[in-house]
């Protein structure tokens, strides 16, 4: 059974607490629909990835800065088929005051929406597409979480569904828990445990400042 050592822990917000696969599929193939870009070549590469940096690269001649705002402010207001994970909020209550944030490729706007929607706590550190220059894959996204919540990146632990997120993460030094709500287990290899559900960690402090996070039945990697 794998077990981690650390002192804080970074959690994604799409597919890792809030279930809105639903919603970003067809908030994309409607956008996409509208704009003439094909959604299937859009969802291949949209999860996990800033809205911005998916724009310009499916639409390099539209005005993404716009394009992005527009969706995203539409998002924030679409929460059909948006549920909460299973075991996320035992999860987050289970862990210290002041120890977890998120790291989102959304907008603080779709964030806090979602999150207050599914009933979820908005953490003190909550990092969105509006905090960084670069998005996931860069490491920039969770190196901000960890300065922010106010640890060593190593001290971190994240918890991804999205290989960008996972790449990001490892990146900037810190070990990742991969969950397949979204993608395969092969597609989140590269985590140092793959779950396939929350209520496989496990987390225990005892009052010292770093926590045990111990994985029942680790899926095959």
């Amino acid at each position: 059974m794998p077990t981690f050592v650390c002192s804080a822990i970074l959690f994604d917000l799409d597919g890792v607490l809030v279930d809105s696969t639903r919603a970003v599929d067809r908030e994309w193939r409607d956008w996409g629909r509208r704009k003439g870009v094909d959604g299937d070549a859009i969802m291949a590469i949209a999860h996990g990835v800033r809205t911005i940096e998916v724009i310009r690269r499916v639409a390099p001649h539209l005005d993404a800065e716009r394009e992005a705002r527009k969706i995203e402010n539409h998002e924030a207001h679409d929460h059909v088929g948006v549920v909460v994970m299973p075991g996320a909020l035992d999860l987050v209550r289970s862990i210290p005051e002041g120890r977890w944030g998120v790291v989102t490729s959304g907008s603080r706007l779709l964030a806090r929406a979602r999150l207050r929607f599914c009933g979820l706590p908005i953490p003190k550190v909550l990092v969105t597409a509006d905090d960084v220059t670069h998005g996931k894959p860069h490491p920039e996204p969770y190196l901000k979480g960890a300065e922010r919540l106010g640890f060593n990146s190593t001290d971190c632990l994240v918890i991804e569904d999205a290989p960008a997120g996972i790449e990001s993460a490892r990146s900037g030094g810190m070990k990742v828990i991969g969950i397949t709500s979204t993608y395969r287990a092969e597609s989140v290899q590269h985590a140092e445990a793959v779950i396939g559900k929350l209520a496989q960690i496990q987390v225990s402090s005892n009052g010292s400042e770093k926590m045990k996070i111990e994985i029942s039945a680790s899926l095959p990697q």
